[in-house]
């Protein structure tokens, strides 16, 4: 079973950025409604593409420098990292197959 995981400022260069697999991170908050709608989409693509895509998550209250970075101004917001690059983005609650369709575009 894969586990996502938290990530913090301090780790995402390293976990992201450098990471030569593919990487989809969710930035969430505790308090947001839609990120908890979506967080069983998030854990399902965990899951399937194991292995093949990173899939991690960072919370917006305790890390906000990433988000800021990324220009992220609503949650749920999910990046996709390819070779350092932001590649596609979601913003809000989606389908499970937009989520799908973005993992399948870095395999």
């Amino acid at each position: 079973m894969a586990e996502i995981r938290d990530l913090t400022d301090a780790q995402f260069d390293q976990e992201v950025l450098q990471s030569e697999t593919p990487t989809i991170i969710d930035f969430w908050a505790e308090w947001c409604a839609p990120c908890r709608a979506i967080s069983p989409i998030v854990k399902d693509l965990a899951e399937q593409y194991d292995g093949k895509v990173n899939v991690v998550k960072m919370n917006i209250d305790e890390n906000p420098q990433t988000p800021g970075k990324y220009g992220v101004r609503a949650i749920p917001t999910v990046l996709a990292f390819k070779g350092g690059q932001v590649v596609e983005q979601i913003t809000g609650a989606r389908p499970k197959s937009a989520f799908v369709d973005m993992a399948q575009k870095l395999v």
